[in-house]
């Protein structure tokens, strides 16, 4: 029974884990291309924003999802 239970909640423990993960990787990103998109509009430029923005959302979202893991492993 306990070993089930120990299972059990490693299971949804690791869901838990993916799903901040996930989220930790795609709210930067897409507030970065949101924020991007709007000094795009307000400011014209030779250079895209959005995708440096974009870059750098994922890499910072990628930064803390790393963090994360290797806090919790």
């Amino acid at each position: 029974m306990e070993r089930a239970k120990d299972q059990r909640n490693s299971f949804w423990n690791a869901v838990s884990i993916l799903g901040v993960v996930g989220w930790s990787v795609a709210l930067p990103t897409l507030i970065g291309i949101a924020l991007g998109i709007w000094i795009d509009r307000r400011w014209p430029s030779r250079f895209s924003w959005a995708l440096m923005l974009l870059i750098a959302g994922l890499l910072f979202g990628c930064f803390t999802a790393w963090q994360r893991i290797r806090k919790d492993g």
